[in-house]
């Protein structure tokens, strides 16, 4: 349905977003229709009723479509929703993962990799690696509400061509820890404000079989976990200011990608973006042009950074290595020190009573405010 309904939308006066292609904006006298479509599936949302019925009857009487009503389900993503606010979550999709390995009654362990265990792309074969490339596939998927499981599911991934019993062990161990937080889920408060934040870190020649460096980033937009990435890198770095540079780069432009998003919905967005870094040369390199000696075996493209910084787009600001956010994205962490980044990281277990529902994610945004290092005054 996506191709035929492109003609349609345009003569509805839709306009297709540069930033996302599936994404079309129709607005009209400060009152704005979106539409997401994901090949026969769509989600219709704005802030005049009237303009999103008009457009629901067109495309019944043109494409004969189901309208399902508010929105709680969507391609495996459970919506749940209050006053303060909605809830993404794949809590469905978990348990079939659980169900379909056999583990729903399996032993739940804290961390979904062991820290003090070094993964490499050696051991025995499996004899059907099927299995194995199946399963990560599925916890691919999972991360896009996730952001705990985005490191080892990102490392794993890298021996789907010739993965190990070992591999295989390290994969069942997540399924371990979802079983402990199956209903984990991001929150997006109904009141926040409309600032991007990010954090960026990396782990340094880590990588046991290549000495690649891995990034991992995730930006907020007020208190809303939006974006966030785990990805080793195609090259060796030469030193940790320059993994950092790299890490900062691609933040920048996953930040740049985003303003650009939230000016196709037409939402204002003019304060410059703020990125919290542990690396002090770092820091120092994007914003002293006396530091260019330090940078000529550092790729051009990760310049970008300091241009943006000069036109008043970003603002770098320090945070204690301890207090990185992004950490939990790079590497295997200890269970506290893993527990303590899970909890800053804006989910919540809607379904789990001793956590108290929807309603205490107020404090918990709070907390999460309270934990950022330094404020714009800073």
């Amino acid at each position: 349905m996506v191709y035929e309904a492109f003609p349609f939308l345009f003569t509805h006066n839709f306009t297709q977003t540069a930033a996302d292609h599936s994404l079309f904006v129709k607005f009209v006298d400060n009152r704005i229709t979106i539409l997401l479509v994901y090949v026969d599936d769509i989600i219709l949302t704005g802030n005049d009723q009237s303009s999103i019925d008009q457009i629901t009857s067109q495309l019944d009487k043109n494409f004969k479509i189901k309208n399902l009503g508010t929105l709680t389900y969507f391609l495996g993503f459970e919506i749940a929703r209050n006053k303060h606010g909605i809830n993404l979550s794949q809590r469905k999709y978990t348990l079939d993962i659980l169900t379909k390995t056999g583990m729903i009654n399996c032993s739940p362990v804290s961390t979904p990799l062991n820290f003090s265990v070094k993964m490499q792309a050696v051991g025995d074969p499996l004899d059907d690696p099927t299995t194995y490339r199946r399963l990560i596939g599925k916890l691919v998927y999972l991360t896009n509400t996730r952001p705990d499981i985005t490191y080892v599911v990102s490392h794993l991934s890298q021996y789907v061509v010739a993965p190990t019993k070992d591999h295989l062990q390290a994969a069942f161990r997540v399924i371990r820890y979802l079983k402990q937080t199956i209903g984990q889920g991001i929150f997006l408060p109904a009141h926040s404000d409309i600032h991007l934040r990010g954090y960026n870190d990396f782990d340094w020649a880590n990588c046991v079989d290549t000495r690649r460096f891995v990034i991992g980033l995730i930006i907020y937009l007020g208190e809303s976990p939006i974006s966030w990435k785990s990805k080793k890198q195609a090259t060796i770095s030469r030193s940790s200011s320059e993994s950092e540079y790299h890490a900062l780069a691609q933040t920048s432009c996953e930040i740049q990608w985003l303003t650009h998003l939230l000016q196709a919905i037409h939402i204002t967005y003019t304060s410059p973006a703020t990125i919290y870094c542990d690396n002090a040369s770092t820091i120092k390199i994007a914003t002293n042009p006396v530091f260019h000696e330090r940078t000529k075996h550092v790729e051009i493209d990760c310049h970008t950074t300091k241009k943006k910084i000069q036109q008043g787009l970003l603002k770098l600001l320090p945070v204690r290595t301890n207090q990185q956010l992004a950490d939990i994205l790079t590497k295997a962490l200890p269970p506290g020190l893993f527990s303590k980044l899970n909890s800053k990281l804006g989910s919540h277990n809607i379904y789990c009573p001793l956590e108290g529902g929807l309603r205490i994610q107020q404090n918990s945004c709070n907390s999460l405010k309270s934990y950022c290092p330094a404020t714009e005054n800073s």
